[in-house]
């Protein structure tokens, strides 16, 4: 018996818990070398293009910053930039947060009128911009030639609404960025658990304490995420001021360096200059939110039932509710229908001159077709590509406790693009990948990256917020149950999050066909896409063409629409 090695059976799981415990060490590298990938690959992304066009404004001596603000106009431009974020984020405020009340008051059997305030989202900017100018021109607008027949206005020639002033840019951005403001104070609303209420008005509490002492607390980051969004389009809009203001002297900084970056040659150093406020304003707007909403896993709710409201039925929200979708979806529509359908854009209403000829037109030539099918193909794989990208980068801010630094740095990095205008990503990109090592410019590449790059906010902060409505008690329980980190994903979380994914993909997949700003920048003669094409007949004063292609845009959108809804589930677009 003294000659058995009885040393050698304790020895034999030691060596396993050393393999063990070098296979988790590499594990955890490997983690780590990928979530640093990512975050660099984000990093090259989102900060080489700007700190790349940056660098030109301080070439020379900073000659780019002598040129721009050494304009003699500059003033004026400030003034309207302001003057436009500011106005339009009261408008959109105030607008989207009476909708999203009135939305929750609305009876049972008219919920389904939730769905519209969302409607204009689906309606392209810079369809709805025409759709507006023929409304409301001094002139031959519908809207006006109607006013006019009022005893108020009988004795005008003109007007009496002028769509080309900076009132009425600031008013019609305002009601475009309310459709945004509404989608994140109803979901904010939908996202409240209403046992708190309940228990609230249970205790005594009257309604109006309610909804100040427990509702407007939760609904803070909404408010926050949602105001901060529509200030953020408001200083980098760009269609609205283009389309309207060009010829009445009504100038902004973003159209002021498109104006710059179209000279020949290009004044991209100028351009970068004028853009430097936008910049730093859209950076302090981002960090502002950030600083504001905190800790964000104070606001999960999710466990019980969904938000109710506790108040009657209101006639009042109904009418809201019609009268805007009235106003934003019905009246554009009908304009750009009527201008499509006529020879001629007259303010007149004839339907016996109604022909289809103008479709005929935009379909007769390739440019249209080509472009209808760029913006499919060019849309669904930057939505590809970013859903994933989103997925992971949400991932890593809602459960990435062991990278704190990386964390950070990530939820920066996808909050930046929503900082920064379209329009200084597009000059960018334009800069960056027509020069080496990576030569892009004139194909597909360049568009689709600026889209991706443009996306990734949207795509992370929707599903970021689903994760946070959830919670950890999912992916914990299926952890401990022995589901490793794929199977949770792919079998508990993504399920969960059917209906939000939905929405993402609806709402990446609206704003990257009605994506113009920066696709007018990276254009080339092979990478048209529909907003470029619109924007091109609109400035060749072909405007029955204008609205063919503006109806076309919408009807594309739509049936995109349509598809997603299909995918995530028909509440979809009420997530978006």
């Amino acid at each position: 018996m003294a000659t058995l090695t009885l040393p050698t059976s304790p020895a034999a799981p030691a060596a396993g818990g050393h393999s063990a415990l070098a296979n988790a060490r590499v594990r955890s590298a490997a983690r780590r070398l990928g979530v640093l990938a990512f975050v660099a690959f984000l990093g090259y992304l989102v900060v080489v293009p700007i700190v790349r066009l940056q660098a030109t404004a301080f070439e020379d001596g900073a000659a780019g910053y002598s040129r721009a603000f050494g304009l003699d106009r500059i003033g004026q431009i400030l003034k309207y930039t302001v003057g436009l974020a500011l106005g339009s984020l009261v408008v959109a405020m105030v607008l989207g947060t009476a909708l999203a009340w009135a939305a929750s008051r609305l009876p049972r059997r008219l919920e389904f009128l939730r769905i519209l305030p969302i409607l204009p989202i689906v309606i392209p900017s810079v369809a709805a911009i025409a759709g507006w100018a023929f409304l409301l021109s001094p002139r031959p607008g519908y809207l006006n030639a109607a006013l006019r027949n009022l005893p108020w206005w009988s004795h005008l020639e003109e007007g009496p609404v002028d769509i080309y002033s900076i009132q009425w840019i600031v008013i019609i951005t305002g009601f475009s960025l309310s459709s945004f403001v509404y989608m994140f104070v109803s979901s904010g609303f939908s996202n409240i658990n209403s046992e708190m209420l309940e228990a609230a008005q249970v205790s005594g509490m009257p309604e109006w304490k309610v909804f100040f002492r427990i509702t407007l607390p939760l609904l803070r980051p909404t408010l926050i995420y949602g105001g901060g969004v529509a200030l953020l389009l408001g200083l980098g809009q760009f269609t609205a001021p283009l389309l309207l203001g060009t010829n009445t002297g009504v100038s902004v900084l973003t159209t002021e360096m498109y104006f710059q970056i179209s000279d020949s040659p290009a004044q991209f150093a100028t351009a970068a200059a004028l853009g430097s406020p936008l910049l730093l304003a859209g950076i302090a707007v981002v960090f502002a939110q950030k600083a504001l909403l905190g800790n964000q896993k104070r606001f999960v709710t999710h466990g019980g039932k969904a938000f109710r409201s506790q108040g009657r039925p209101s006639r009042l929200g109904v009418a809201l509710i019609v009268l805007f979708s009235f106003l934003s979806t019905v009246l554009p529509v009908f304009a750009l229908a009527f201008v499509a359908l006529s020879r001629y854009w007259r303010g007149t209403i004839d339907f016996s001159t109604l022909t289809l000829t103008n479709f005929e037109a935009v379909f007769s030539t390739a440019a249209v077709p080509s472009a209808i099918t760029n913006s499919l193909v060019f849309s669904l794989t930057a939505m590809a590509i970013v859903l994933p990208l989103g997925f992971v980068a949400a991932s890593l801010i809602v459960r990435g406790v062991r990278y704190p630094a990386l964390r950070l740095l990530a939820d920066v990095l996808v909050s930046l693009p929503l900082g920064v205008p379209a329009v200084i990503f597009g000059a960018a990109f334009l800069l960056t990948y027509t020069e080496g090592p990576l030569v892009l410019y004139g194909t597909p590449w360049v568009v689709i990256l600026v889209y991706v790059t443009l996306m990734l906010p949207f795509a992370t902060r929707m599903q970021l917020s689903t994760m946070l409505a959830l919670g950890d008690s999912y992916v914990e329980a299926s952890r401990v149950s022995g589901a490793g980190f794929l199977r949770t994903n792919t079998r508990i979380l993504l399920p969960l999050m059917r209906g939000s994914l939905g929405g993402t993909a609806a709402l990446i997949f609206v704003l990257l066909t009605h994506e113009f700003t920066a696709s007018l920048l990276v254009r080339a003669s092979k990478t048209q896409v529909m907003g470029t094409i619109l924007f091109d007949a609109w400035s060749n004063g072909s405007y029955p063409q204008v609205a063919a292609i503006a109806l076309i845009m919408t009807g594309v959108t739509a049936v995109g629409v349509a598809a997603a809804m299909l995918v995530g589930g028909a509440d979809s677009l009420s997530k978006m």
